[in-house]
C-alpha cells in the first residue's frame, strides 16, 4: 500500500512539474511581447477642440472622438458609485482580477447554459483599462491571461484613482461619445456634476453595449439595463431604497445635445477658423488636441449681419420672380410622411417647408413638415395653413423658363408642390411663401484698431451652400476700390482740392486702345479729388492714377492688403482686380484707424488642453503693467508696434472725401446714421458685383451681392442701391443706444474753406463752398491747374473746358461705378 502511495505521490509530482513547467513556459511566451503599461503615466486621450465667441458661447466642437477629459477629482461619488456597481463592485479590493466575480460569473454561465442568455463577464475595471489601452478586442484565451497579468501589474504601479480616472475617460457611450464628460453632454445636455441617480446609472449603463440601450431604437432594454444598474446601487450601499425607487420611476430623461446647442447663425465664421486651425496645427492637433479657441465674435452683431445680408439678397431675389419650388410629393392619405423626408436649411429656422395641399385664385393651403426625432419617427401630428394670394404677390412673375408669369396663386403653385414658408406673427396660420435666394453675398465686420473680426457671413444659408464668400469668393471690388488710388496721392504731394480732369481718354497698349467710361456715360470737366470720388468718376481716376503711376498705386494697394501683389495697369485702378470682402474690409480699416496696419484675426486666443496659452492676436506690449503696488509712478503705456502704412492726416483726408459719398455722393440718402460715417460704393462691369465698404470711427464693415457664376444683376443694380442701404441696416442695429462718435481732426491740420468746382481758396461769402483739410505746408492752389489738361487755366476758363468735355463725350453706358 505504502509502495502504491509513494507510486501515485511520484507521478502526481511528475505531472504537476509537468504542468508547471507547461504553464511557465505559456506564461513566458505570453509575457515577452505584452505593451509596456508605463505609457498609461502619460496617456492623453484623443480631446476634443471647442471653439468660443468672445462673450464664451460654444460655436463648434471639432474631433474625431467627441471626447472631454476630466479629472477623478471632478466627478461626484454618486456617479463613479454607478459605474462600479455596473461593473466592479469589488473594484477597491482586488489585485487587478476579481477571483471572487470570476467564481461568480462562471456559475451563473453553467446555470445559464442552454438558455440562450448572454454569458456574464467577469472583467474587472483594471482589466478593462488593460484592453483598451493596451490589447485589441480579440476572444482568445491568449488575450484573457494577458489582460490579466497587465491588470496586475497596472495596480501595482497605479492608484485605483488613476485607473479609474482611465477608465471614466476612455470608455465609448454610444452617439460618438468618448468619456463620461461627452457623454453626460450627448444624452442629457448637462455637465456630470449635475447628473441625477437615474442619469448616471444610465450612463453607467452603456459602456457594456451601447447600441443595444440606444435610448431612441431600444427604450424599453435601456430602461431594463438602466432600473439593473439602480438596483445593484442600492444593494451596495450607495444610495437608499426610496432614492432609488424615485430613480427608477422616472423616465430616462435623455435630452440630446443638438446642432442648434451652437451658436446660431455662426457656420461660416467657424468654418474660416475651422481652416485657420487646420493651417496652423494639423488636423490631428484639430480633432485630437483638446484646444480651447476664444474667438472674436461678437454673437449680436453676427445676427444683425446675417439679417442685414439676407434681407438684401431675398429682396434682390423676389424681385426677379418664383423659382423656389424645392421638390414635389404624393398628398394622398398623409401627406406628412413623403414631406417630412425632405430636408429643410436648419440654419433658416424662420422657414418651414410646407406642401401645396390645394390651390385657389385666393391662396394657397399648404400643410407643414411634421417634426422628426433623433431615432427618425414622424410627429403624427399634422399642421395646416394659408399662404394669401397678397402674400406671395411678388412670385407671379416667373424667374424660370418652364413657368409662365401669373395673375394668381394657382399660376405659381400646384398640388404636391414643396415651398418654403414662414409664418406671418400678425396672424396667426397664415404664412409667407418664401424662396432660397440664387444671388448670394458675403458680410464682414471688423474692429479697425485690432483686426478682430466681429462678424462674417458667407452667404445666405451655410446649410445651402459651404462656400464662404466673406473669404473664400474672388471677386472684382469696383469702384470700391478707388479710394486706395486716392489715399495713394493724397499720401504723395495731392490735396482734396487737387483738380483732375474729367473727360474722355484714351488708353493705347499692346497695340488696344481702352476707352473707360463713367457709369451712365457723361463727365464733367475739370473737378476736384473730393468730388472725383464722392460721384466715383472713373474718367478721373484712370488720369489721376495714370499721373500718379501704377506702380505707386499698386504699391499702396499691397501695403494696405488689397492685394498680395496687383498687377500695375490702369485698368486695376477702377478694381477690376480680384479681392475678398474681408481683404476689403481689412484695407479699409487702416484708412479708419489713422493708417496703422493690421491683421485681421478670427482668434483671439488658443489654449491648449492643459490651459497653458499657445497663442494669442494682441501683439502689444506694456512693460510695466504688472506692478506689485504703486508707488506714485506713471500709469504704464501700452507699445503699438503695428507698422505706420498711411499717413494719418491723409487717413483723414480720405476719411473726409468719403463722408461726402454717403452725404453728396453715390450713397447719398442711403446711410442715416447719428455717429460720423464715411465708405465708397462699388458696382462692377455690366452690374455683376455690388458692394459697400464703409466706417465710423470704431466699426468697419463691408459687403457685396452677386451671382456665384458672375452674371449681370440688371439696370440700376448699384452699390448704391443694393449694398449701401444692407451696411445701413446693420450698422444701425450695431450702434442703437451707442453715444454718436466723431472722427477726429489730427493735431497740426487745417480746415480751409474752398470752391467746390475749383478747388481754389473761397471768397468771403462766396457759394458752393466747402471746408476742406489740409496738411501743413499745403492749401489750396493759388492758380487753376488741371491733371490730366495741357495748359494751366483760369477759373473763369473752367465753365467753357468744362462744356467742351460734355460734349466730346460720345453716347453709352458701363464702366465701373
Amino acid at each position: 500500500m505504502i509502495r502504491l502511495i509513494g507510486y501515485f505521490f511520484g507521478l502526481g509530482t511528475v505531472l504537476y512539474l509537468g504542468v508547471a513547467m507547461m504553464a511557465s513556459a505559456y506564461l513566458g511566451e505570453v509575457t515577452k511581447d505584452l505593451p509596456d503599461y508605463q505609457v498609461l503615466a502619460s496617456y492623453s486621450p484623443p480631446v476634443m477642440t471647442r471653439v468660443h465667441a468672445d462673450d464664451g458661447s460654444l460655436i463648434a466642437e471639432y474631433a474625431h472622438e467627441r471626447r472631454l477629459f476630466l479629472p477623478i477629482q471632478a466627478i461626484p461619488d454618486r456617479v463613479k458609485a454607478a459605474f462600479l456597481s455596473a461593473e466592479d463592485k469589488n473594484f477597491y479590493q482586488h489585485a487587478g482580477v476579481d477571483f471572487q466575480g470570476l467564481v461568480r460569473a462562471i456559475a451563473v454561465n453553467v446555470q445559464n447554459m442552454g438558455s440562450g442568455r448572454r454569458p456574464v463577464g467577469a472583467s474587472t475595471i483594471t482589466q478593462q483599462v488593460a484592453k483598451n489601452f493596451l490589447l485589441t478586442s480579440d476572444q482568445t484565451i491568449d488575450r484573457k491571461v494577458k489582460e490579466a497579468i497587465l491588470a496586475f501589474r497596472i495596480e501595482q504601479a497605479y492608484s485605483k484613482d488613476r485607473i479609474l480616472e482611465l477608465y471614466l475617460n476612455e470608455i465609448f457611450f454610444g452617439l460618438n461619445s468618448y468619456g463620461l464628460a461627452s457623454a453626460s453632454l450627448t444624452y442629457f445636455n448637462k455637465p456630470v456634476t449635475e447628473l441625477t441617480i437615474g442619469e448616471a446609472a444610465y450612463l453607467a449603463a452603456l459602456p457594456k453595449a451601447p447600441s443595444n440601450y440606444n435610448p431612441f431604437r431600444h427604450h424599453d432594454a435601456a430602461m431594463e439595463r438602466r432600473n439593473w444598474v439602480v438596483d445593484r446601487m442600492v444593494e451596495n450601499g450607495y444610495v437608499t431604497k426610496e432614492d432609488g425607487d424615485k430613480a427608477k420611476a422616472s423616465d430616462l430623461g435623455v435630452n440630446p445635445k443638438k446642432a442648434s446647442s451652437f451658436l446660431f447663425a455662426s457656420d461660416y465664421f467657424a468654418s474660416e477658423v475651422r481652416r485657420q486651425l487646420t493651417e496652423k496645427y494639423g488636423q490631428e492637433s484639430l480633432f485630437e488636441g483638446g484646444l480651447s479657441v476664444r474667438t472674436s465674435l461678437d454673437p449680436a452683431l453676427q445676427l444683425f449681419a446675417r439679417k442685414a445680408l439676407q434681407d438684401g439678397l431675398i429682396s434682390y431675389d423676389e424681385t426677379r420672380g418664383f423659382h423656389g419650388l424645392i421638390a414635389k410629393v404624393e398628398t394622398g392619405t398623409d401627406w406628412g410622411i413623403p414631406l417630412s423626408k425632405v430636408v429643410p436649411l436648419a440654419d433658416v429656422p424662420e422657414w418651414k417647408l410646407a406642401v401645396v395641399l390645394a390651390a385657389d385664385e385666393e391662396g394657397v393651403d399648404i400643410g407643414l413638415r411634421p417634426t422628426v426625432d433623433a431615432a427618425g419617427k414622424v410627429d403624427e401630428a399634422r399642421t395646416t395653413g394659408r399662404i394669401a394670394a397678397k402674400a406671395m404677390k411678388w412670385a407671379y412673375r416667373s424667374a424660370t423658363a418652364d413657368r409662365k408669369s401669373a395673375k394668381s396663386p394657382t399660376g405659381v403653385l400646384n398640388t404636391g408642390d414643396v415651398v418654403y414658408v414662414e409664418a406671418l406673427k400678425e396672424e396667426p396660420g397664415s404664412y409667407r411663401l418664401r424662396q432660397p435666394p440664387k444671388v448670394q453675398g458675403g458680410f464682414v465686420a471688423m474692429d479697425p484698431h485690432t483686426g478682430r473680426v466681429l462678424a462674417m457671413v458667407g452667404g445666405f444659408s451655410y446649410n445651402q451652400s459651404e462656400f464662404n464668400r466673406a473669404t473664400q469668393a474672388m471677386r472684382q471690388p469696383g469702384s470700391s476700390f478707388k479710394p486706395f488710388v486716392y489715399a495713394a496721392a493724397l499720401d504723395n504731394g495731392y490735396t482734396p482740392a487737387s483738380v483732375v480732369l474729367d473727360a474722355p481718354i484714351e488708353i493705347v497698349s499692346g497695340g488696344t486702345v481702352w476707352r473707360p467710361q463713367n457709369y451712365g456715360g457723361g463727365a464733367s470737366g475739370p473737378s476736384t479729388l473730393r468730388l472725383g470720388i464722392e460721384k466715383s468718376r472713373n474718367l478721373m481716376t484712370v488720369r489721376l492714377a495714370n499721373d500718379l503711376g501704377m506702380n505707386v498705386v499698386a504699391e499702396y494697394a499691397e501695403r494696405f492688403g488689397v492685394y498680395d501683389k496687383m498687377q500695375p495697369v490702369l485698368s486695376m485702378s477702377l478694381g477690376s482686380g480680384e479681392t475678398t470682402v474681408l481683404r476689403m474690409v481689412s484695407a479699409y480699416s487702416v484708412l479708419a484707424n489713422g493708417g496703422k496696419q493690421i491683421k485681421p484675426t478670427l482668434i483671439d486666443r488658443i489654449q491648449d488642453r492643459y490651459g497653458k496659452t499657445i497663442f494669442k492676436h494682441e501683439e502689444s506690449v506694456c512693460q510695466a503693467c504688472n506692478a506689485d503696488d504703486w508707488t506714485e509712478q506713471d500709469e504704464p503705456e501700452v507699445v503699438d508696434n503695428r507698422e505706420q502704412v498711411l499717413d494719418p492726416m491723409t487717413a483723414y483726408q480720405i476719411t473726409s472725401m468719403m463722408q461726402g459719398v454717403i452725404l453728396r455722393g453715390t450713397a447719398a440718402g442711403k446711410i442715416k446714421l447719428e455717429s460720423d460715417v464715411a465708405g465708397k460704393t462699388g458696382t462692377t462691369n455690366d452690374e455683376k458685383d455690388t458692394w459697400f465698404v464703409g466706417y465710423t470711427p470704431n466699426l468697419v464693415a463691408g459687403l457685396y451681392i452677386g451671382f456665384d457664376d458672375p452674371k449681370p444683376l440688371g439696370r440700376g443694380s448699384t452699390g448704391g442701391s443694393l449694398a449701401a442701404p444692407l451696411f445701413n441696416e446693420f450698422m444701425q442695429a450695431a450702434l442703437k443706444d451707442q453715444k454718436p462718435e466723431k472722427f477726429l481732426l489730427p493735431e497740426g491740420m487745417k480746415l480751409v474753406s474752398v470752391n467746390r468746382q475749383t478747388g481754389m481758396q473761397a471768397i468771403d461769402g462766396e457759394g458752393g463752398t466747402i471746408m476742406e483739410a489740409f496738411k501743413p505746408g499745403t492749401g489750396p492752389a493759388d492758380v487753376f491747374s488741371v491733371i490730366g489738361g495741357e495748359e494751366f487755366a483760369t477759373p473763369e476758363e473752367i465753365l467753357n473746358s468744362s462744356q467742351q468735355a460734355k460734349e466730346a463725350v460720345e453716347g453709352g453706358q458701363g464702366g465701373l461705378f
